[in-house]
């Protein structure tokens, strides 16, 4: 029988009443066609490549198969652990104590060094500071004795001024 619409060939395939009734069970169960339980079916042992012939033993020997691939696994995961993980733990472990102890040595080693640097900035501005209040009092000293000439010239020069007004005073007198 050809159905030209979807140029899909269908044949027919003969099945005992009991398989016949599982297919209906199973179409029923999850509302399917007859067509799409088989096509479903063959897809199925054809991707997990199932023998249909090599039926299982029981559901015990399924599940022990099972759980020893799991087991497998297990093992797997536990011996990649131990001799890769734990050792790479182990190494980035070291590391970081090492890089731990690196950064606490130039901590210390920068405190020390900005400690004494500022020592010794604080012994250079004490020092200026120190020259700096000499010529203040130098030049203070300075300002007093040019205050004080500057007296003495004024005192002078205003003996001069009477000096020669007395003489301009005598000179007027003859």
């Amino acid at each position: 029988m050809q159905n030209n619409s979807r140029k899909t060939i269908f044949t027919t395939i003969s099945i005992d009443k009991e398989t016949a009734l599982l297919v209906d069970k199973i179409c029923k169960r999850y509302s399917l066609k007859k067509s799409e339980v088989v096509k479903l079916a063959f897809r199925y042992l054809y991707k997990a490549h199932i023998n249909p012939a090599d039926a299982p033993e029981s559901v015990k020997s399924e599940l022990s198969k099972i759980n020893k691939r799991q087991d497998d696994i297990i093992r797997f995961i536990r011996h990649y652990e131990e001799e890769k993980l734990n050792s790479m733990i182990r190494t980035s472990h070291a590391i970081t104590v090492r890089f731990e102890k690196v950064v606490i040595e130039l901590y210390n080693l920068v405190s020390s060094e900005i400690s004494s640097s500022r020592d010794l900035q604080s012994n250079v501005l004490k020092k200026v500071s120190e020259k700096f209040n000499e010529h203040a009092d130098v030049i203070n000293n300075h300002a007093k004795q040019i205050n004080s000439l500057s007296q003495t010239q004024q005192r002078n020069t205003k003996k001069l001024l009477k000096l020669i007004s007395l003489y301009s005073e005598l000179a007027t007198v003859e």
